[in-house]
């Protein structure tokens, strides 16, 4: 199916930001030499007294957040989603996670979506790493519909939180109306025969594949796992139960990420057979965003076949 396309994620982001700090004067914004990129520009514009550029040092950036939120201070801090994550992670570490600190870690360029840069700006392996953090919560939005509203969410949660958002255009999936919860998944569709569960860009691959699974006489449900951590373990667990089998699609690698938290809630609540979409064991090339999520098998084409396998192996009596 054709959807029309929305604006980015990081755009989005740009917006939240500016309307966050009108009504939030303690929030500051920490970003490492990559404002235009993130579009922490906007409110570097807007409230340059309360933004702070480490230049390339995200590791210092990190530290300085759980300084401000010692302080008392609401910390964003922002860059690529593999710059962040990978050369941050000591400090996400001991000086965020150890000491459970409310810092927002709001990435941008996530998967290998975001095309032409290539592989050195590529994060896949940044939801192992954030979801490996204790206390952390663990984001990735759809669309601008999703990421408004979760990130005004974000906001207002205690906790530690990485947001997971991405350069290209996102297909719209929602409406202005529609409602999202930290931690409870979005059922988009529903189906009796299989679950095909995803995040991110792969949210409307998933869709588009179901569309494909019906003609085939296959009814899929398909849920938006927005949040990684906290899994919806019981989302999850009702869709192995009613659907027996599961597919999940990510725009990570398959090792440690999306797949994995629901693999572990399957074999926790209602073990059935699963399949996975997702990055495998490798590094993308250069290409443009459709190219890319092409070749490395992450389109609705590679859900279906995923499904295919699922049902497959389904139990015939279950």
């Amino acid at each position: 199916m054709e959807r029309p396309l929305g604006e980015a994620t990081r755009d989005t982001y740009g917006r939240v930001l500016e309307e966050l700090g009108a009504k939030n004067p303690n929030i500051v914004v920490l970003d490492a030499d990559l404002s235009s990129s993130t579009r922490t520009a906007k409110f570097a514009a807007k409230y340059p007294d309360r933004f702070f550029n480490f230049g390339i040092a995200e590791a210092n950036m990190v530290s300085a957040a759980g300084g401000f939120a010692l302080a008392g201070k609401l910390p964003f801090i922002s860059s690529f989603a593999v710059f962040l994550l990978c050369k941050g992670f000591d400090q996400l570490r001991q000086s965020i996670a150890y000491p459970g600190l409310n810092v927002k870690v709001v990435v941008t360029h996530g998967g290998i979506s975001i095309g032409e840069d290539g592989p050195s700006q590529m994060s896949v392996e940044d939801f192992a790493l954030a979801v490996s953090l204790p206390g952390f919560v663990v984001i990735h939005p759809a669309d601008q519909y999703a990421a408004y509203a979760l990130l005004h969410q974000v906001a207002e949660d205690p906790r530690p939180c990485v947001v997971r958002l991405g350069r290209p255009k996102a297909p719209i999936v929602y409406s202005e109306s529609d409602t999202f919860q930290i931690g409870k998944a979005n059922q988009l569709r529903d189906g009796s025969d299989i679950t095909l569960i995803a995040n991110g860009l792969l949210v409307a691959e998933a869709l588009d594949a179901a569309e494909i699974l019906e003609k085939q006489g296959v009814q899929a449900r398909v849920l938006d796992m927005h949040t990684i951590k906290p899994i919806d373990e019981e989302a999850i667990a009702r869709a192995a139960r009613e659907t027996g089998a599961i597919v999940t699609a990510e725009e990570h690698l398959i090792t440690g990420g999306l797949g994995a938290m629901v693999a572990q809630a399957v074999a926790r609540t209602h073990p059935v057979p699963m399949e996975f979409v997702g990055i495998k064991d490798t590094y993308a090339e250069s290409g443009t965003p459709r190219q890319l999520l092409e070749r490395y098998g992450l389109v609705a084409a590679d859900i279906v076949r995923a499904a295919e396998k699922a049902l497959a192996r389904k139990p015939q009596n279950g």
